[in-house]
This record gives structure tokens, C-alpha cells and sequence, in this order.
């Protein structure tokens, strides 16, 4: 891509003083209303990444917006030494939607997960008996639950893994969508499991969708075997995947949900726990808090979240443009595409090279031409727009696609 002097100047900026712990596309982002953002030199893009499915209900969503500078004149932080007027409102707002007693507010996806972790041993302690110090989580091979040690210490991906030990003990790994493994490691260790967690699909994996009845068939395996079924739906909740939480698909209800992401729309860090009162209430006062964790601003500006995905029917849209996304690249053929997966608006093209060129090429392709998405894992191109998108946009967009490998073939 020919970049501008001003794009480089910014590029440049952060080459020059920030970790180097990303690998951007080259584009220089300074503006976002709904579906687009527009880079410093003024052009404009369908986003097609959603800031990893943060941004469900678009970018700078007014009513959102208005929340956080209502809100920001007002009061942003009190710690929760204190009580404050928008966090009770905002657990009853969760409570009325999701059905569970409680809600842990934390800031980022990894807190939260970190957050069911600790309540899950807290549980398996106190109410399933399980010795001290010898409680197990199991999770699945090539997920993403985080960042922290303790979440790299379920990761088998070598880019996440590696190097950071030594890892916390007390873990399991099982291959995903594969009932069985989970029923065998519960036959032969239940006594020592306390939870099972899970992504409802695998997001960072490469939009990895499990087989119809993979989820409700581990949720029965963990209740015959009294272990939580802890669902991971940082990326996948919050309408995404055309339901409210990606479990709703499969009709069953986790013991702990972990919501971040679309949870503020985008707008500044907030996640949780949902859980009900026999996991939540494991942990007394001292035994685990946040800062920031239910600060005001966040509580207004997820309240205001969460009432514009319900208003404005989020899921139902995701659900029928999520189909029409799969059916139109599906007719689509390429030497470049091999399988195209997803479930409402999370989707994912696998790529093969071709003429030399791979994944990378085709989002910079893409974004020559006025689209934006990332490639996960060097062959994999998840594709998330807004839930806002209409389905002129999304026709358009789609065209885009098309358009850009065609170009490369």
C-alpha cells in the first residue's frame, strides 16, 4: 500500500517509541461513525474488524456517547469503596436480561476471565469439597481466553505461550468440539474439576464453529459431574453471533457467562461475570476487586449499551445479514478461498496462497480498495462488521471483497 507522509509520520511514531507487541495493517485511523472509520488523510473504510467485535453497535453509537459525556460532567470514578448511583442500576439492568442473580464488573476480557477463575476454585472449594490447593479448570486446545500468565498457561498457541513461564498449575487442555475428550478427563478427575471453560466458537482460533450439540452436551456432562460450565463470551456475546449470548443457540445456561467487549460498545473497557448466587457469593468482601471495576462512567455507558442492542435488534440482524454474508461469498469461487464458516455476523474466510500471495496480501488488497479486516493465524481473514450495517452496505462490502481477489488472482 503507498502510504501518505502523514500516515507515516504516526507509524513511524509508534515504531519509534511502543512496544512492538502488534503487527498493524498499515492504515492510520483518526475518525469512526457506525460502520466506517476514516484514516488522517481522509479516506473511508467499511470496518470490517469491529475492534475484534468491541464495536457491535457501531462506531461513536450517540446514545452511547451521550451516556459517557452525560455521565463524564458528572462523576467517573469513586472506587467501590463507596457506593455509587449507576452500579446497582446497571447489576439490575444485567439481572433483567440475562437471568442471573449476580454480576462482577471488571474492565478488561482478561480480568473477567481471570475473575471465573478465581470464583470457580472458590467454588469447587467451599461447595463441591475439592482439597485445598488441588482444584483443575480444563479448557481447549487453540483457545483464546487472554493475556495474563494464568490464561497463557491454558494457550497452546506457541505465539502466546511461549516463553512466559513458569505456568500455573492446576490446568487441563482437551481438543475443542470433542465431547468425548471432555467426558473422558471428567470420568477419571471429577472429583478435582471445578469448571470447564469454553468459547462458544473460537474466535482467535479462526471463527472455529463446533458441531451442532457440542455445547449442550458438554453442559450435561459438567452438570452430571457437578463441574461449572464456564462460557467465554467476551467476543461471541452481545448479539454477535445472532443471539443476545452465543450459548442461546444451543438453548442452555452456563454457570458463569464472561462478557467484554460490545458489553460498552466499544466505547471504553468494561467486562463481568455472570453468575448466580451459589458461585458468586463464594467470595467475601476483600477477597477480590477492581479499581475501576464498576466505575460510574462504564455503568452508564453499558447500560446505554445494552439498551441500543436490544432497541434496535442487534441479533436479528446479525442472524439474517450473517446469512446472507455466508451464501454470497459461499457462490463465490476462487483458487484463493478454501472453506468460508461463521454464525451471524462472525465469520471467517479460510485463505490459500495463491500466486504468492496470502492472507495479508488480501486485507491490504481490501483496504486499498475500502475495507478493513485482519488476518488471524497468516491464512485465516475473520470478517465482523457493526451490527448496524445495513444490508445495502453489506451487499457493498461484499462486492469490495469480491473485487480485491479477484484482483490478486
Amino acid at each position: 500500500m503507498a502510504l501518505s507522509d502523514k500516515s507515516l509520520q504516526f507509524i513511524e511514531l509508534e515504531n519509534a517509541y511502543g512496544a512492538h507487541n502488534y503487527h498493524p495493517l498499515p492504515v492510520v485511523l483518526s475518525k469512526g461513525k457506525g460502520i466506517s472509520v476514516w484514516d488522517v488523510d481522509g479516506k473511508q473504510y467499511f470496518d470490517f474488524l469491529s475492534a475484534y467485535s468491541a464495536v457491535n453497535q457501531g462506531h461513536c453509537h450517540p446514545k452511547i456517547v451521550q451516556a459517557l459525556t452525560g455521565q463524564a460532567q458528572t462523576l467517573c470514578l469513586t472506587s467501590r469503596a463507596f457506593y455509587n448511583d449507576c452500579l446497582g442500576a446497571y447489576e439490575e439492568l444485567a439481572h433483567r436480561i440475562f437471568g442471573y442473580d449476580k454480576m462482577l464488573p471488571m474492565n478488561s476480557g482478561a480480568e473477567a476471565v481471570e475473575t471465573a477463575l478465581k470464583l470457580a476454585r472458590k467454588w469447587g472449594y467451599q461447595k463441591k469439597g475439592i482439597p485445598e490447593n488441588k482444584a483443575v479448570i480444563v479448557a481447549c486446545t487453540n483457545n483464546f481466553h487472554g493475556r495474563t500468565i494464568s490464561i497463557v498457561s491454558f494457550s497452546t498457541d506457541s505465539e502466546a505461550h511461549d516463553e512466559y513461564g513458569p505456568y500455573t498449575p492446576g490446568i487441563e487442555t482437551i481438543p475443542y468440539n470433542n465431547p468425548d475428550a471432555l467426558k473422558q478427563i471428567l470420568d477419571e478427575k471429577a472429583d478435582f474439576i471445578a469448571g470447564f471453560l469454553v468459547e462458544p466458537i473460537q474466535g482467535e482460533a479462526g471463527v472455529v464453529v463446533p458441531d451442532d450439540g457440542y455445547l449442550k452436551t458438554c453442559h450435561e456432562l459438567c452438570q452430571r459431574h457437578k463441574v461449572l460450565f464456564i462460557a467465554d463470551e467476551v467476543q461471541t456475546g452481545i448479539c454477535r453471533t445472532g443471539k443476545m449470548l452465543c450459548c442461546d443457540h444451543e438453548g442452555i445456561r452456563p454457570d458463569m457467562v464472561i462478557l467484554g467487549k460490545a458489553l460498552s460498545g466499544g466505547v471504553l473497557p468494561a467486562s463481568a461475570v455472570l453468575a448466580d448466587d451459589e458461585v458468586m457469593l463464594t467470595v467475601k468482601p476483600g477477597q477480590h476487586g477492581s479499581t475501576f471495576g464498576g466505575f460510574p462512567l462504564a455503568c452508564k455507558v453499558a447500560i446505554a449499551a445494552l439498551t441500543v442492542a436490544i432497541d434496535e435488534r442487534l441479533a436479528e440482524k446479525a442472524a439474517r445479514l450473517g446469512k446472507i454474508f455466508r451464501d454470497e461469498l459461499g457462490g463465490f469461487r476462487s483458487p484463493f478461498i478454501a472453506e468460508i464458516r461463521g454464525k451471524g455476523l462472525l465469520n471467517a474466510v479460510v485463505i490459500k496462497p495463491h500466486n504468492g500471495k496470502k492472507a495479508w496480501d488480501v486485507c491490504l488488497k481490501m483496504a486499498e480498495n475500502g475495507l478493513l479486516a485482519k488476518p488471524t493465524h497468516d491464512h485465516i481473514i475473520r470478517f465482523a462488521p457493526p451490527l448496524v450495517i445495513t444490508e445495502e452496505e453489506l451487499r457493498r462490502a461484499i462486492g469490495i471483497i469480491k473485487e480485491s481477489i479477484c484482483e490478486l488472482e
